[in-house]
């Protein structure tokens, strides 16, 4: 063993023990059963306590120093160290599925420290470092938070117009109405946010169906939120931060030709599932008296949402990236109409319980050491949108939108719509899982959502054989051109 592979040992060793903690947390059973011999119950007990992972952590200090010295980065067997924490953190959401926010929490702890102490982040080394980092990212992550919690308080208003109750009067009988519910849904991602198109399909949905949903049907959800927004840059956050970057909304609206594709596919499936499951019923009162008063709070939070996303990113694009607008645009929207009817702030406390996984997961995603993407390519396009349903797409975006030379519409669906496939691979299946919590059985979902990852490969080479790969490498020149004009 070199002086180089000490950092490596120590890391793995105090990792794993993290680990270890966390799943004996987790699933008390197996470990009483299979760890305890190993590591003995008083280990487990001390280290959640706190001091014990501050001694662990004392105990690194001193080899702090080694993250700013250029030694090159430990890996194994080739893959990144933290890599292989951040697969371990998504294998415990995996199988963990009634403790995912420790899981996320505990992957983030690991991830933060290992850097912290022996690698550095892209913003530098040590505290300053993660400073840094999380300066960058603070943006992101409190738009999300604001989106995530903010549509809670919209989907509880909008349950409480009684629409819910009254749309079954409307929606065709049969598994036809469960598509239709979809389509609807599909629609109003593409002028709404992902998150708040979802949120209302699932609170329309638990009326409709009584409250027994498929989980394949969730899935659908999800994914009919995530594909209605690939094609429009007010409809999904990767779409927006392409505009932002100086890509026209005409090169990524051809996304719709595999999202409309991947629709008819998974929601022809997920709406013969529901059906079998549980109809629509339309035995309700058919004297529903709406509550136009909610129905104007939604109207009037969406409207705050759209209106400043298309403001700052036409008008003010230079300061989108430099506060969380979005976020605090819903909130706005909430509290001016708070004196209307009073939101109901109950509901707040599980939605923060998936906001903090969704933000650990995020905040994960981007510690990752991925500074460049393979050639672009349509090949690299698929890949990405496979990727995203398990790493988050927001600084795959980044990078491909760094690197140019896509075909836009193309990005745009993958990495819309791939999130799709996990409930966790996209904050719309985050927001559903806070609504159902079924939804986070990553295996039921994966069981029940098949026909999501049949549809997006199927959407994508429909779109790639009907228009072929076209990439628009220039945007970036186009948009400096009347700069450079201006100065002549």
């Amino acid at each position: 063993m070199t002086a180089e592979h000490i950092p490596i040992v120590l890391a793995s060793v105090f990792l794993s023990f993290v680990f270890l903690s966390t799943f004996r947390v987790a699933a008390p059973g197996l470990t009483r059963r299979g760890l305890s011999p190993i590591v003995p119950p008083m280990f487990f007990r001390y280290l959640r306590s706190g001091w014990g992972l501050l001694a662990a952590v004392c105990a690194l200090l001193p080899f702090s120093v080694w993250a700013g010295e250029g030694a090159s980065a430990p890996a194994v067997f080739g893959i990144r160290i933290e890599f292989i924490l951040f697969g371990l953190t998504l294998l415990g959401v995996a199988l963990f599925h009634h403790k995912t926010m420790q899981v996320a929490l505990t992957g983030l702890a690991a991830i933060t420290l290992y850097k912290l102490f022996f690698t550095g982040f892209h913003a530098g080394p040590g505290l300053a470092g993660l400073a840094g980092h999380l300066g960058h990212e603070w943006v992101t992550l409190m738009n999300l938070l604001g989106l995530l919690l903010g549509f809670e308080i919209l989907s509880h208003h909008f349950s409480a117009s009684k629409i819910p109750a009254w749309l079954p009067k409307i929606l065709p009988a049969g598994a036809a109405g469960a598509f239709v519910l979809l389509v609807l849904v599909f629609v109003l991602s593409s002028f709404l946010d992902n998150i708040a198109a979802a949120m209302i399909g699932g609170t329309i949905a638990a009326t409709v169906f009584k409250g027994r949903i498929h989980t394949g049907y969730l899935a659908a959800i999800v994914a009919a939120s995530n594909a209605g927004g690939a094609g429009s840059v007010v409809g999904d956050t990767t779409t927006t931060m392409m505009w932002i970057d100086g890509v026209s909304p005409l090169d990524v609206l051809h996304a719709y030709i595999a999202a409309v594709t991947a629709l008819l596919i998974f929601g022809v499936v997920a709406a013969r599932q529901q059906h079998k499951f549980h109809p629509i019923s339309h035995d309700g009162d058919i004297h529903v008296a709406i509550d136009y008063a909610r129905v104007g709070i939604v109207a009037t939070i969406l409207a705050f949402a759209i209106v400043t996303n298309v403001i700052i990113n036409t008008r003010f694009n230079h300061l989108a990236d430099l506060f969380p607008w979005l976020g605090v645009a819903v909130w706005a929207g909430i509290l001016v109409t708070a004196s209307v009817r009073r939101p109901h702030w109950g509901g707040i406390k599980d939605a923060f319980r998936g906001s903090v996984f969704l933000l650990s997961l995020v905040t994960c995603a981007s510690m990752m050491p991925v500074e460049t993407l393979p050639k672009a390519s349509w090949q690299t396009a698929f890949g990405l949108g496979a990727v995203s349903a398990v790493f988050d797409n927001i600084p795959l975006t980044k990078l491909a939108l760094a690197q140019g030379g896509y075909d836009w519409g193309f990005l745009a669906y993958a990495v819309g719509f791939g999130g799709s496939m996990l409930w966790f691979g996209s904050s719309a299946g985050v927001a559903i899982s806070n609504l159902f919590h079924q939804a986070k059985n990553t295996g039921a979902w994966l069981r029940g959502g098949w026909h999501v990852a049949i549809a997006y490969v199927i959407g994508f080479f429909v779109l790639l054989y009907t228009l072929g790969w076209e990439p628009h490498p220039t945007h970036k020149e186009t948009k400096a051109q009347p700069a450079a004009a201006a100065h002549r």
